[in-house]
């Protein structure tokens, strides 16, 4: 067996490193930085050169190696390398090559391209660890342009008529993305400190976003009427928000596809965007690898699972402690 899942995370017995690991370990290489995902107290880390200085923003001084996509290292005797996801910036696929065998850790991933991260690369494999948190036939993506004048029309209208517009998004990734989308003409974009830190990591790799200006104690509301206002979602129900007023809230999220999550968050609007597969992206994603055995990981494993037994895979489901795509503030990424 190329990799084996054990207590500490995702393992590789002839490199004698984990993937994505949960609790520490020597040697970790980690797929993107979010939290559920690069942890700390791990003693050496791996990573893409472009989820390097996210990483290190999060998790301080580390001891941290890091690789171009496609560049190829020795370890022990595993070859491995890593591949882009298109999830976030810098987040990548692990391949891992052991005597000829080849398997594919997916961490989070996307098919749909957009202007922030490299396009994900199918990867032939024998076996395939894949997240399916989107996984059922209802999440099903929109164009991004289509969300991209809903977001538009929803701060235009709200400008118009006095209010602010505050928007729940995860500071790393999705409130890029958001950003990205923005009609600067509508009026001034406002960030939480969590999303302006980020930006100015990401500005720092070359990343293009529009300009921002972020919230602190001494942010008079007034001062910028008709401003949008992008924060993590655990922030929009806080005193942090409360001080702009009158305002219309909304969330960016793959689980605004279902009209019950919007209901209780009580937000006025829901924009479907998410930076993880749909059933469709899942399903291609799975069918490019070639890959006879497939392993689910975080979402909806069980039916998952399930539908691809069916579909003639050796499917497995493996348990981890990644959480994907998340609404609570517990889960802010």
């Amino acid at each position: 067996m190329v990799l084996e899942f054990t207590e500490r995370g995702i393992y590789c017995p002839a490199g004698d490193f984990h993937i994505d690991p949960w609790q520490p370990v020597d040697r970790a290489l980690i797929t993107h930085g979010h939290a559920d995902h690069a942890r700390p107290g791990h003693r050496h880390y791996l990573a893409t050169d472009g989820a390097a200085p996210v990483m290190r923003h999060r998790l301080g001084d580390i001891a941290l190696e890091t690789v171009a996509y496609g560049e190829t290292r020795q370890i022990g005797d595993a070859r491995v390398s890593f591949h882009p996801a298109g999830h976030v910036p810098g987040s990548a696929q692990v391949r891992v090559e052991v005597k000829g065998a080849v398997w594919v850790v997916s961490g989070d991933y996307k098919l749909a391209t957009d202007r922030l991260s490299t396009p994900f690369e199918p990867l032939r494999c024998h076996g395939f660890v894949t997240e399916c948190t989107f996984g059922l036939p209802v999440f099903d993506w929109p164009d991004e342009a289509e969300v991209a004048r809903e977001i538009n029309g929803w701060w235009a209208g709200n400008a118009a008529a006095g209010r602010f517009c505050l928007l729940g998004a995860y500071a790393l990734g999705k409130a890029q993305r958001v950003l990205s989308l923005l009609d600067p003409d509508i009026g001034p974009i406002l960030t939480h400190g969590a999303v302006e830190n980020t930006n100015a990591v990401l500005r720092a790799q070359g990343l293009s976003l529009p300009a921002t200006r972020q919230v602190t104690p001494e942010t008079r509301a007034a001062d910028h009427p008709g401003a949008l206002v992008v924060a993590p979602p655990g922030a929009l129900s806080t005193s942090w928000a409360r001080r702009f007023r009158p305002a219309s809230t909304g969330y960016a999220s793959g689980w605004m596809r279902l009209r019950g999550v919007r209901r209780r968050r009580a937000a006025d609007r829901g924009f479907v965007l998410s930076d993880h597969a749909d059933w469709a992206g899942l399903n291609r994603a799975i069918a490019q690898t070639g890959a006879e055995t497939v392993c689910v990981t975080h979402g909806y494993t069980d039916i998952f699972a399930k539908w691809l037994g069916e579909q003639g895979y050796d499917a497995r489901i493996v348990p981890t402690e990644f959480t994907g795509e998340t609404l609570d503030e517990a889960g802010e990424q």
